[in-house]
This record gives structure tokens, C-alpha cells and sequence, in this order.
């Protein structure tokens, strides 16, 4: 369980710092719906996941 919780924070440290220094490259206006694109997408992409997982084991 600890490697699992090491290779998360990891890995959100690597996003992090792509953001912090590859983020002012990117051509993007800053708008609200920018803004709720980059907050909500992350939840529900996990959501399909999970919710696709969720079915491929109620079939086996």
C-alpha cells in the first residue's frame, strides 16, 4: 500500500510541475469555461472509469 501512496504523490508531483512551468506555454485564454473544463474533467473522467470497471466485473 505505501509504493501505491508514493507513486501517486509522485506522479502528482510531475503534474504539478508541468503546470507551474509548461502551463504559461500553452495558447489558452483564461475564460470560465476553460476554467470549468480543467476542474471537472478530472472527476469525470474517473467517473467513466470506475463506472466502466464497475461493469466489466458485475459480468464476470
Amino acid at each position: 500500500m505505501t509504493g501505491f501512496v508514493l507513486k501517486i504523490g509522485i506522479l502528482s508531483l510531475l503534474v504539478s510541475i508541468a503546470i507551474k512551468y509548461g502551463g504559461p506555454y500553452l495558447p489558452i485564454s483564461g475564460n470560465t469555461f476553460h476554467a470549468l473544463v480543467a476542474v471537472l474533467s478530472p472527476s469525470i473522467l474517473l467517473a467513466l472509469l470506475l463506472g466502466w470497471r464497475w461493469q466489466r466485473s458485475e459480468k464476470l
